[in-house]
This record gives structure tokens, sequence and C-alpha cells, in this order.
């Protein structure tokens, strides 16, 4: 039986699948598609535990302004910063240059293809 946690993570990680290579979205964008608004934290749990899933493109979720908030969860010194830039993303002492114009929004992107 899952707990209500592990029902939430699960969730995120469905989300954060769906990022599309690229793009990137923060915490409280996928918090607040999934409802749980103020649910940002919970989400960096979740992330937290992904990093080691390579099915899960943890690298693509960041704080709200575009900080690699996440960074020091992945194996190596800059592996995240790597990885993002490795798809055309612009990193600067930990932050994505022109955040905006590489922002995914799973409430845009994907209120389409809710049940």
């Amino acid at each position: 039986m899952k707990t209500e946690n592990q029902h939430f993570f699960q969730k995120v990680y469905q989300v954060v699948r769906q990022i599309p290579y690229g793009r990137v979205t923060s915490y409280g964008a996928i918090a607040k598609y999934l409802g749980a608004a103020r649910s940002a934290r919970m989400v960096g749990w979740a992330m937290n535990n992904a990093h080691s899933m390579p099915d899960i493109p943890a690298h693509r979720v960041v704080n709200r302004v575009g900080l690699l908030t996440g960074k020091h969860h992945f194996s190596g010194t800059n592996l995240m910063q790597q990885l993002l830039e490795n798809e055309g993303i612009i990193v600067e002492e930990d932050q994505i240059i022109a955040f905006e114009k590489y922002f995914w929004d799973p409430a845009k992107a994907l209120d389409q293809h809710r049940e």
C-alpha cells in the first residue's frame, strides 16, 4: 500500500517525464499543476529521490527563478549543469540564463491532456 507521499511523488514523476528536451520547469509549477500550490518543497523532496532514476529527467526541475538548487543531489561537481548545457540551456553560476525562454509550464502544456 502506497503512502500519501509516495502517491504524490509518483504524480510528480509523471509530470517530470513529460518535460521536453531543452526545457525546464520549477518545483512550484509542478505543485500548482498537481493542485497542491503550496507543496513546492514536497516536489523538491520527490526530486531528491529521483536524481538517480534514469527515466526521470530531474535535471530539468529548478527553483522559481532558474537556480540549480538541486545540483548537490547529482553525482559529480557540475553534472546537473552539464546535462542542461547538453540540451542547449545556458547556465552561469548555477543560474539558467534567459530562464523564461526555456521555462515549460505544465499547467499550459498538459491541461489539454488532463483527465
